[in-house]
C-alpha cells in the first residue's frame, strides 16, 4: 500500500486527487492539507510514501515546504502538482528536493503512474516539463566556443587587457580581437561586460 499525501489549497482539485487514490488499488490517501504547515505538522504522526506538493500556497510556498519536509523526513519522495511551468520554478522545487514535477492538466493514468513511478526510484515528470527542462540544457551548435574562444573568455572574466591575454596565450593582438568577436556572436552579446557577466552567470567558465 502506497501512502499519499497531498497538499493543495483549491478544494475542488484536492478532492478530485484524493478520491482519485482511495479509488486506485493499492493506493491510501494518507492525509491531504491546504497548507504546507498543516502537512508538515502532521506529519510528526502520519509519514506518507509520496507527497503530492502545489507550489502556490497560503502561508509557506511549496518550494519552501519541499526544503523543510526534505530536512525532516528525508524519506518521503515529493512530485509538484502545479500549473505552473516556469522554468526556474522547475529548478528551484528539484534543487530543494521534489523528485517529480507534473503540471496540473495531467490527466488520471499519469498521476498514478507518476507515484508508482517515484515509488519504484524514479523521477517522473510530465511532457511538458520534461521537455522544458531537457531544452533548457541543450545549446545550439553555434553557441558552443571552441577550446581556445573558451581561453580568452576565461581570462576576460580575470580582468586581463587584450594585450595580456594576447601575451598569456602566444597569439597575436589581432587574434585576440578576432575570437572576441566570435565570443559576442556566439553569445549574443554587444560587449566585454556583457560576454563576462553572461559568462559567470552560466558558468560558462
Amino acid at each position: 500500500m502506497i501512502k499519499v499525501s497531498i497538499v493543495e489549497d483549491d478544494k475542488l482539485i484536492l478532492e478530485a486527487i484524493r478520491d482519485l487514490i482511495n479509488e486506485t488499488d493499492g493506493f491510501n490517501c494518507s492525509g491531504y492539507y491546504g497548507d504546507c504547515e498543516s502537512a508538515i505538522e502532521d506529519m510528526k504522526n502520519n509519514r506518507p510514501d509520496v507527497m503530492l506538493m502545489d507550489i502556490e500556497l497560503p502561508g509557506i510556498s511549496g518550494i519552501e515546504g519541499v526544503k523543510k519536509i526534505k530536512e525532516l523526513y528525508p524519506k518521503t519522495d515529493i512530485i509538484m502538482l502545479t500549473v505552473h511551468e516556469d522554468l526556474s520554478l522547475v529548478f528551484q522545487a528539484l534543487t530543494a528536493g521534489a523528485c517529480g514535477y507534473l503540471d496540473k492538466s495531467a490527466s488520471e493514468e499519469k498521476i498514478i503512474e507518476s507515484i508508482k513511478e517515484i515509488s519504484d526510484g524514479g523521477a517522473p515528470m510530465s511532457y511538458k516539463i520534461a521537455k522544458l527542462v531537457v531544452s533548457s540544457f541543450q545549446k545550439k551548435p553555434e553557441s558552443v566556443l571552441t577550446k581556445r574562444e573558451f581561453d580568452v573568455l576565461d581570462q576576460l572574466c580575470k580582468g586581463q587587457s587584450y594585450k595580456e591575454i594576447a601575451y598569456k596565450l602566444f597569439i597575436s593582438v589581432g587574434t585576440v580581437r578576432h575570437h572576441i568577436k566570435n565570443i559576442y556572436f556566439k553569445l549574443h552579446v554587444h560587449s566585454k561586460s556583457e560576454a563576462v557577466a553572461k559568462a559567470l552567470k552560466e558558468r560558462i567558465v
